[in-house]
């Protein structure tokens, strides 16, 4: 009997960790250390609070369907922030606002793809976009990434079939920290044009990305719309993530194609997030640019600390962003690790075999760890754990 598409893919790896937890009592003195998700688990500053309040007693379109591509006035704030920030001309009409950057991976995978169609994406992976390839009978072309964890253009040139759509590149890089250089973002851009290809370009962590001025030249070429779809996300950067608010940049007649997607899942984005969203562009840059020197703090806290794993045979990947991806020295697969790393020391990390092909052997070494909400005292404590856990 076929499998349904969802039978056919893997669970989520959040929604799998979570059960590992359940039913577990953790000492008082020796607390979960929970680095398995790249999320804030904080709520929004209070202002921000204060104004998703104001709205919901006051403005009554806050409650009513609104425009599937989302509200003016958001979408001219957001070209008007991406103006600056990548230092180029943005307009409104090239901005759409989703339900999620998880939806934007979505409505972009619809317009773009048909069945049996190609989308090469780089491993480790973020495992929602190989879910939702999954679930659109894509066919997601893994493209193996080098020991400095950025992919090799030439290894995806030789991926490229007649039935590859597009490339999928994400920087800051969740599962690994890594930021692409400007150099590869223009090569894949170049090749991608030159193959009539699109490149989908997710930067959902580009707020605490640890350079200075525009992280690459792309929206700066005057037919980027023609090759590039861009995705981002508002829930890193102001703590909205229950509001699901996401976006995309692209070109009209391809946001005119992904309406139809969203016009039939969720009609609209929620307009209390949206609201939430445009307040905080307006309101909370200087807020955000706090957030982004603790986010880099607890980067160097990992950087710095890190020796301490090394001496134990603990290889650091990768570190940026939420996050750092590690190699660890045992000769017992990730998975089995993680399930004791969870009883034994009280720390909840996602296993390399999450974010790769089943089978990767690879992926049997690997550890992803996620600290949003790990201060660097937590670092410390966490590298402590694991340089005195033994399997």
């Amino acid at each position: 009997m076929t499998k349904s598409r969802t039978e056919a893919t893997f669970l989520s790896p959040i929604v799998e960790s979570r059960r590992w937890v359940e039913g577990v009592s953790f000492p008082a003195e020796r607390p979960l250390l929970n680095v398995s998700q790249a999320a804030p688990a904080a709520p929004p500053p209070l202002g921000l609070r204060q104004a998703l309040a104001e709205a919901a007693l006051n403005q009554d379109d806050a409650h009513l369907y609104g425009a599937v591509l989302g509200r003016g006035e958001l979408r001219q704030a957001l070209a008007n922030q991406m103006s600056t920030h990548y230092a180029a001309e943005m307009t409104p009409e090239q901005i759409g606002i989703t339900s999620g950057c998880n939806q934007a991976f979505a409505a972009t995978v619809g317009a773009l793809c048909g069945e049996g169609d190609e989308v090469i994406i780089p491993v480790p992976w973020y495992f929602n976009h190989k879910m939702w390839l999954d679930l659109s009978g894509v066919t997601a072309r893994p493209l193996q990434v080098g020991d400095d964890m950025l992919p090799d253009i030439n290894a995806a040139k030789d991926l490229i079939s007649e039935r590859t759509k597009a490339i999928v590149l994400v920087t800051p890089n969740n599962p690994t920290g890594v930021e692409y250089p400007k150099g590869l973002l223009r090569a894949y851009f170049d090749l991608a044009q030159s193959r009539g290809l699109t490149l989908i370009v997710d930067e959902t962590y580009r707020d605490f990305d640890s350079r200075s001025g525009p992280p690459h030249a792309l929206f700066q070429d005057p037919d980027w719309h023609q090759t590039l779809v861009h995705l981002y996300s508002f829930s890193k950067a102001y703590r909205l993530t229950g509001h699901r608010i996401g976006a995309i940049a692209a070109a009209p007649e391809r946001l005119f194609e992904m309406e139809k997607f969203l016009d039939t899942v969720t009609i609209c984005p929620s307009q209390l997030g949206q609201i939430g969203a445009r307040w905080g562009i307006d309101n909370l840059q200087d807020w955000l640019a706090g957030e982004r020197d603790e986010i880099l703090t607890r980067k160097q806290a990992i950087i710095e600390g890190f020796p301490v794993l090394e001496a134990k045979g603990w290889r650091l990947l990768g570190c940026g962003a939420y996050f750092a991806y590690v190699e660890h020295p045992f000769d017992r697969p990730a998975e089995e690790i993680a399930r004791k790393l969870v009883t034994d020391a009280s720390v909840l990390m996602l296993p390399g075999t999450m974010f790769m092909p089943e089978g990767s052997k690879i992926a049997e070494r690997q550890f992803r760890i996620a600290f949003a909400n790990v201060d660097a005292v937590g670092i410390t404590e966490l590298f402590s754990r694991l340089s005195h856990f033994t399997p």
